[in-house]
């Protein structure tokens, strides 16, 4: 008899899990959909997984999409295109779209800037100990960090970084091989390469964040964010939706651990070290107060004169309504 009981229950409780199940489905369905085109081995994954774990994206009245891509230039491809609503972008990018006449406005997204290390045992304890030695970097001779730094070298040390070192421009994943082989003198790298290179051992010898104060810049300016077309229906009218539910996923992933062990997998953290700075990352990198105008064209100017028109185009004062004005708290 309770064996019949118990089976009747169990049948009533599969049947409610696949009702809620439908429902669900259902709702999501009728909802507008956010499409989002992001790199698909990405940080902002991680962000994005949260968001659609915890019905964040329906819980503000959307259906939130996610197209990995194999680049980030795939993805400005897809944007440019209109074949996605979203992408995660750095705020240079928007302003030289913006400065063509499209209608892109940014969403700060994070904060992390990079780094350069050394090995632990390195003699390398400022940037002039870098004369005549190698630097590997990710992304390029118009690397924002690289710029920054040699922006920094020049004023306040009176040296030229570029000429008085070997730069070894190569992938992220290369970047970290050589560092951690020996085969670099230092490295600047992104910033969940150079969380899991400093879990192995390597140490700071300055920060991007500590250069731009010394620069007079405010070391808290985000790089990255979020991307939207005003001028696509789904882009703009969702565009606060999404705000909205990014920062209630990084609510979540700032005040709850088992949130990151859901991600673990997710993260390819190969050890508890990685696994730990890279948590300590993120969170780091989270956005707390509005963005500083101010310093954000001082920062232009900065790139303008490091980089010239192969990195900033035309581009010589920040467009109106560039920053999407949300409340960070």
């Amino acid at each position: 008899m309770f064996k019949k009981i118990f089976d009747n229950f169990k049948c009533l409780l599969v049947g409610y899990v696949i009702f809620v199940g439908a429902v669900s489905a259902s709702y999501a369905a009728d909802l507008p959909k956010l499409k989002i085109a992001v790199l698909g081995f990405g940080t902002v994954l991680w962000e994005l997984d949260t968001i659609k774990h915890y019905g964040l994206d329906t819980a503000n009245g959307f259906d939130l999409q996610i197209t990995k891509m194999a680049s980030s230039t795939a993805g400005r491809v897809a944007f440019q295109a209109n074949e996605a609503d979203a992408i995660v972008a750095d705020w240079l990018w928007v302003g030289i779209q913006r400065n063509k006449g499209k209608d892109y406005v940014f969403a700060p997204y994070s904060l992390a800037v990079g780094e350069l290390l050394v090995a632990s045992d390195s003699d390398i304890k400022s940037l002039q100990d870098l004369k005549g030695k190698s630097i590997g970097i990710a992304g390029g001779p118009l690397d924002k960090s690289w710029l920054i730094f040699q922006s920094y070298a020049a004023a306040k040390l009176g040296f030229n970084l570029k000429s008085e070192t070997e730069q070894v421009f190569g992938a992220p994943p290369l970047m970290f091989k050589k560092a951690l082989s020996g085969e670099l003198d230092a490295v600047i790298n992104y910033w969940h390469f150079t969380a899991k290179m400093k879990s192995r051992g390597m140490r700071t010898v300055l920060s991007v964040a500590d250069t731009s104060s010394a620069l007079g810049l405010d070391s808290t300016t985000p790089l990255l964010g979020y991307v939207f077309n005003r001028a696509l229906p789904n882009s703009a009218s969702l565009m606060p939706n999404m705000v909205k539910a990014s920062q209630e996923a990084k609510k979540i992933l700032l005040q709850q651990q088992n949130a990151w062990d859901r991600l673990r997998p997710l993260m390819k953290a190969k050890t508890d070290s990685d696994f730990e700075f890279l948590v300590n990352g993120f969170r780091a990198g989270v956005p707390t107060k509005p963005v500083n105008l101010a310093s954000v064209q001082e920062m232009l100017n900065i790139m303008s004169k490091s980089g010239g028109d192969q990195l900033v185009g035309d581009l010589t004062t920040l467009p109106d309504d560039l920053f999407y004005a949300a409340d960070v708290n």
